[in-house]
This record gives C-alpha cells, sequence and structure tokens, in this order.
C-alpha cells in the first residue's frame, strides 16, 4: 500500500537537448505544476488519514476475502497496519528521498508478518494495489473538488506513483517469499526433530499426536519400520521408492549410513505389508515386527536395525521374524561370542584346515535337517565321511547330536561364529 511520486526530473531523467530549448522549458514547467499540485492534494490526504484508512479497510473487506478473517479476528492491528502503511505511502508522495527507506521497512514487515500468518501472497499484493488505487483515486478526487482545471496535471505523475507501487509489491513478494521458505525450513527440521526421536524411543507422549499429525499417519495402528542401507549408485529416491509397493502409507526419515520407513501395516505382518520386496543389487534392507501404535516405533527400528545387521555384505532382505534365532545371537555379541566359545572352543583351536571342515560339515548337516545323506551331496564326500567328522565334533564339544539341548547351543553357536566371526 505505500507509494511516493518523483517528477521525471527527480528520477534523473536527462533534460532535453540544446536543439530543442523551449520544449524543456515547456517540460518543466508541467513537472513542476503537477508536483504543486500533488503535494497540495497529498497535504490533504495526510489531514485525513484515518478516513482514509477507513476507507481502505472497507474496500479490503468487501474486495479481498482473505483479509476478511483478519479483519473479524483482530480489527484494531489490522486497522493500525493500514493506517501505518498509508502514512508512509503519502509521506512519500510529498518526500520521496527522505520518506522511501521508512516506507520500504514498512512493507516488508507487513510482508514478512503475513507471511508468519499464512495469508496468500496474492491476497496481500491485491491488498497493496488496492491501496494504491484508493490513494490515486482520492488524490483525483480532492484535486476535482478543490481545483478541478489542474486534474489534468496529474496525468503526469501517474506513471512514478505505480511504479513505486510496483517497486514495493516487488519488495512485499521477495520478503514474503523468503519468510516463507524460513517457515517451510523450520517445519521440515521440526518434523525431522519429532521423527527421529520416534525412531530413537526417547519422543515425550505429548509428543506423539504433533508427530502423527506431521507425518499424517494415525497415532493409533499397527507399524512395522524397514531400515535400508547400501544399494544407493541407483539414488536414494529410487531405491526408497522400490523398497515398499506402490500404495503403502510410509514416512521415510533419511541418515547418512541408513535409511528408515515408517510403514503403516494395518493388522498385517511385516512380510504382508511388504509383499515381493524388489531392492537394487547392494542394497541391504532389515524389516522389524509389526508394533501396535505409533509410541512404539521406537522399538520396531531397534528391531528393524537388528534385522539389517543380519543381512549379508553384499545385499540382502532380511525379515526378523523369519530369523529370531540369529536376532537373538546379535541382539547380545558378548553373550554371542561367549557362546561360541564355550561350545565350539575345542574345534575353533584346531588346525584352520581341519577346523574349517568340521565346522562346514556341522553346520551342512543342520541345514540338511540332519540328514547325512544329503550333506555329502552338498560337501561333495560320501556320507560315512559326514558321519565320521559329526562323530568326532561331538567328541571334541562334548555334546551329542541326539540331545536337543546340544543341538540348540550347536545351532546358536553355528550362528554366533558366522555373524560375531567368533
Amino acid at each position: 500500500m505505500h507509494q511516493a511520486v518523483r517528477s521525471r526530473v527527480e528520477l534523473g531523467h536527462r533534460p532535453p537537448s540544446a536543439a530543442r530549448p523551449r520544449a524543456g522549458k515547456a517540460r518543466s514547467l508541467i513537472d513542476a505544476d503537477a508536483l504543486r499540485v500533488l503535494h497540495r492534494s497529498a497535504r490533504v490526504l495526510l489531514n485525513n488519514l484515518p478516513e482514509l484508512t477507513d476507507r481502505l479497510v472497507a474496500v479490503l473487506r468487501e474486495q479481498e476475502p482473505a483479509y476478511r478473517s483478519t479483519l473479524e479476528s483482530d480489527p484494531v492491528a489490522t486497522w493500525q497496519e493500514v493506517h501505518r502503511s498509508l502514512r508512509h505511502s503519502v509521506a512519500s508522495l510529498l518526500d520521496p528521498r527522505a520518506a522511501r527507506e521508512a516506507a520500504l521497512r514498512c512493507s516488508g514487515k507487513i510482508g514478512a508478518a503475513r507471511a508468519e500468518q499464512g495469508l496468500p501472497l496474492d491476497a496481500l499484493l491485491h491488498a497493496f494495489r488496492l491501496g494504491g488505487s484508493l490513494i490515486w483515486q482520492s488524490l483525483v478526487e480532492e484535486t476535482s473538488r478543490t481545483a478541478p482545471e489542474d486534474v489534468r496535471l496529474l496525468v503526469h505523475v501517474a506513471a512514478d506513483v505505480w511504479n513505486f507501487v510496483d517497486e514495493h509489491c516487488t519488495l512485499v513478494a521477495d520478503v514474503y517469499r523468503k519468510v516463507e521458505r524460513q517457515h517451510a525450513w523450520r517445519q521440515e527440521h521440526r518434523v525431522r526433530l519429532l521423527t527421529a526421536a520416534l525412531l530413537d524411543g526417547t519422543s515425550r507422549i505429548a509428543d506423539v499426536a504433533e508427530t502423527a499429525q506431521a507425518l499424517d499417519l494415525p497415532e493409533q495402528g499397527s507399524y512395522a519400520v524397514v531400515a535400508v542401507a547400501g544399494g544407493r549408485r541407483t539414488g536414494r529416491a529410487p531405491l526408497l521408492a522400490a523398497v515398499v509397493p506402490p500404495g503403502t502409507r510410509v514416512y521415510w526419515h533419511t541418515g547418512v549410513d541408513v535409511d528408515h520407513g515408517i510403514v503403516l501395516a494395518g493388522d498385517a505382518d511385516p512380510a504382508g505389508a511388504l509383499p515381493d520386496l524388489r531392492a537394487p543389487a547392494g542394497a541391504r534392507i532389515g524389516v522389524g515386527p509389526v508394533v501396535a501404535g505409533l509410541a512404539a516405533v521406537g522399538d520396531a527400528r531397534r528391531l528393524a536395525d537388528l534385522a539389517l545387521s543380519l543381512c549379508a555384505a553384499d545385499g540382502d532382505t532380511v525379515r526378523l521374524t523369519e530369523h529370531l534365532p540369529a536376532a537373538l545371537v546379535m541382539s547380545c555379541p558378548e553373550l554371542g561370542t561367549a557362546l561360541a566359545e564355550e561350545v565350539l572352543g575345542p574345534l575353533l583351536r584346531l588346525e584352520p584346515s581341519d577346523r574349517d571342515i568340521l565346522l562346514d560339515t556341522l553346520a551342512a548337516w543342520l541345514e540338511c535337517d540332519g540328514s547325512a545323506q544329503r550333506a555329502g551331496v552338498r560337501l561333495y564326500c560320501h556320507r560315512n565321511t559326514v558321519l565320521n567328522r559329526l562323530k568326532r565334533c561331538e567328541q571334541l564339544t562334548g555334546r551329542s547330536l541326539t540331545r536337543p539341548a546340544d543341538m540348540v547351543e550347536l545351532s546358536l553357536a553355528l550362528t554366533a561364529r558366522r555373524l560375531l566371526r567368533a
């Protein structure tokens, strides 16, 4: 709503060439007369500023719907804002050089305040142009009332008036967008902090509802967390897009080494929530079990990371519910290492070649569901060779392959050695 005016002479226009002295003199006289008329009417507007403010507020209420709620919720503050804007605008008509900076500062403050409030930029710019239009109309009305013969002179300053209005609209738009970007960054940062706290399990109960709203996810529901690492040669966005099927509601929280997806699983099992997973080569994906409620996502993240730790280094997808014994070992590496040493210690202290043959045979036999025949096929040896090696494993470890408790220890110890390199 700010505007000021400078004559073409004040704006730095070069005087006419010496070849046309009479035209130059006439031009100067017209500019001087136009400024005299403008200043005379502007002084009247400045004295009647409250009435002018009331008129502009009424126009805003009628012609700019976005301002209506502002006028209804805080009419006094809005009236004062309009009044300040008009005062600086009219002062700029009288003395553009002295008033210009103050007018620009006032417009900038209005632009920033309205951006923080969320008033649409189009509505704000429309309000400024309505203010410029009202001031111009009031100048014409006042000149017509007191000196009708001088109205024609105002035409010579009209372009300068509207150029100044455009200058303030440009400033307001720039300030508005800057504040809007800052506000968006703060909001994004706030959402990231809330999500990080949720995944870390440090989120306050009071913040869960805000987090649910920010992520556009229900506070109550069934969730699984997906941990993704590696495989970024194809780009992070394509990788994450490939992790969950289209139509799945998921919020991705990106990290330096690991990205976490909070997946709304409904009442489904995680395997059902992520059917036929296809990840790029080299990607490692760990899927935790379903948990109840957004507040439990911290536990789901911890279990997803545990599943991720079970993935093969060259790329793999591990759902924790399918690897619970291995997860049990990895959940406490110290105990897993101790178990491997306690159960397999005598085997581990053999010569490497002898050690590896016995451990590979034991692992193959377990994977073949205790079939010496199938284990022999896998190891390219006779079943009797497999049985002899197993017998030696029993003698060295003191565990029997026919005793269930010993079988559990041997199986977990082999898993611990494979995962922890014990």
